[in-house]
Formats: C-alpha cells, sequence, structure tokens
C-alpha cells in the first residue's frame, strides 16, 4: 500500500540533490535551471519531500534567509529578518494531493515569527492566499534579445573589482533593507559579469547578468535612478550575446516600457507576496529587479 504524503517525511535538501531538483523543474516543464538551483542550495536551505516510489522527489522548496551574518536559519534566535521562499514545486504525479500546502505549513512553521516573502504564480497564489500571505507587489518577466540604442548613456559604467565588494554590500544592505552579504559573496563566482554606477561620492548602482539555461538573467538591479538602471542594463547587454531575461519591479514603469522598446518582451506577472509584514524592507525605488524571484 503506497505511504500516505502526510506521513512522508520532510528532509533538508543538499547539493548531492541537485539533479534530483532539476529533474523535478523539468518534470514541470520548467527549466532545469541547474546553476539557479546550485546557488540556492548553497546559500540557502532546500526542504524536500523524497517519492515514495523510490524514485527522485515528489515536492521541494528552498529559503533564503537574510539578517546578521552569523544567523541564516529560519527562526533561529529570533535573528532572521526576513525569509523568501522559493522554488515550490510539486512532482505531476502527486500534484493536487495536498503535498504543496503540507511542504508550505512546514516552511512557515519553521520560520517562527520571521516574515516571509515568495513571488507568486498565478497557479500558485490561491495556496499563498489560503494559508495567509497577502499580495503587496507585482513583478513583470521581460525577456528577448536587447536591441541597443545609437546614443551612449549618459551615466557610466564599469566592470565590478574585488575592491568593489565591500561598497556593494553597503549600497545592497541600504536598499534590500537586509544583509544579504552571504548571497553576494557567491555573485562573482555564480555571475558571468558584475558592472557598477559611480560618481564622486561611490557606487550609485550595480547589476549582474548571471547563465540561466540559453538566457542571461539580469539581477540583482540595483540604481539611483531610472537613468542608472538603464545604463547597468545596456551595458551588461553589450556583453553577451545570449537573450536577456529580468523580473521589473511594475512600478518602475519607465524601465520597463524603455527595455520593450529595446527588443525585450513580455513573458509574465509574479504577485510578490508577504507573509507577516505589509510590505518588503528597503527602498523599492532603487531596487528594480530582484537576484531571482526564488531568493529576492
Amino acid at each position: 500500500m503506497p505511504t500516505p504524503h502526510a506521513e512522508l517525511p520532510i528532509r533538508r535538501l543538499t547539493l548531492g540533490d541537485l539533479t534530483a531538483c532539476a529533474d523535478l523543474s523539468e518534470d514541470r516543464g520548467w527549466p532545469r535551471e541547474e546553476h539557479k538551483w546550485g546557488l540556492l542550495l548553497t546559500a540557502g536551505t532546500g526542504y524536500g519531500i523524497d517519492a515514495p516510489e523510490g524514485k527522485g522527489l515528489a515536492a521541494a522548496s528552498v529559503v533564503t534567509s537574510y539578517g546578521p551574518q552569523d544567523s541564516y536559519t529560519p527562526g533561529a534566535s529570533g535573528k532572521t529578518a526576513l525569509t523568501a521562499i522559493g522554488m515550490v514545486l510539486v512532482a505531476e504525479r502527486h500534484a493536487r494531493q495536498g503535498i504543496g500546502r503540507r511542504l508550505m505549513k512546514h516552511l512557515i512553521a519553521g520560520a517562527g515569527t520571521t516574515p516571509l516573502t515568495l513571488h507568486a504564480t498565478p497557479n500558485g497564489r490561491p495556496l499563498y492566499e489560503e494559508l495567509g500571505f497577502a499580495v503587496t507587489g507585482r513583478a513583470e518577466m521581460v525577456s528577448g534579445h536587447f536591441r541597443p540604442s545609437g546614443s551612449p548613456s549618459d551615466v557610466p559604467t564599469r566592470p565590478a573589482t574585488a575592491d568593489d565588494l565591500p561598497a556593494i554590500l553597503r549600497l545592497d544592505a541600504e536598499v534590500f533593507g537586509q544583509d544579504r552579504t552571504h548571497v553576494l559573496t557567491r555573485l562573482p563566482a555564480f555571475a558571468d559579469q558584475i558592472r557598477i554606477a559611480e560618481d564622486r561620492n561611490g557606487i550609485t548602482g550595480y547589476a549582474a547578468a548571471w547563465p540561466n539555461m540559453q538566457t542571461h538573467v539580469v539581477g540583482p538591479l540595483i540604481a539611483r535612478d531610472t537613468e542608472t538602471a538603464k545604463a547597468l542594463v545596456a551595458s551588461l547587454a553589450a556583453g553577451t550575446d545570449r537573450p536577456l531575461r529580468t523580473d521589473i519591479d511594475v512600478r518602475h514603469e519607465e524601465l520597463l516600457e524603455w527595455v520593450k522598446a529595446h527588443g525585450l518582451e513580455p513573458v509574465a506577472f509574479n504577485a510578490v507576496m508577504t507573509f507577516g509584514i505589509p510590505a518588503l524592507p528597503g527602498d523599492w525605488t532603487r531596487r528594480f529587479a530582484p537576484l531571482t524571484v526564488a531568493a529576492g
């Protein structure tokens, strides 16, 4: 007799589960995204349920927690200030049997009093609302080959160096509203490009482009203003032949119009949802795109 889903143990995932996670993505019609899974499983904590038939995963998710640098475990000593939930996936053969709800309840319980956030697809949103998440924003995914304009930007950019990391971390913490050191220190190895904009007072923005299947994903994208964001996107596009993909906060209407005018096409909308807080911390006016919707 098959083991009921309610009795299947939830366990921590490791890098040894990377292929199984990618297989699960593929099972649901998502790209395998092994490069992204690798980052999430090292910078965050994965949770999974092994398939009762003994092959692969029945469900998986990853949480990435932000706060003091000595504590990135959800609910640990009350120190974690924000936890992002991402990559919530249930194998097709186990769908609609309550396993996704069970996994989400486990993550919520494990977070304790820590506020949570996630990006929800239209299919996932009803479950998250049922569990107490509220929509507090929207992001639009756009993708395509960037077509440069004829005139260069008035905002100069340059490749980031190791010496820029402390300034990037300070700017990011100010704009994101939480310390992301444990994630951003992995960015030089994860991304193919990191570029910064600066003036005589220091860094005014930074952005990365990292490989994901056949595209380069632009994120994080932090910038003083829209013109700086445009310059960073254009400079990243100049460094790759791949299509670009990014998820832009819909409140940044000017940037969205600009990237669409330069070749990127609308793909989908995701709802930004929070649990335990009315809105995300930080300064949204300078936060244009996340590192990835799975980690914020």
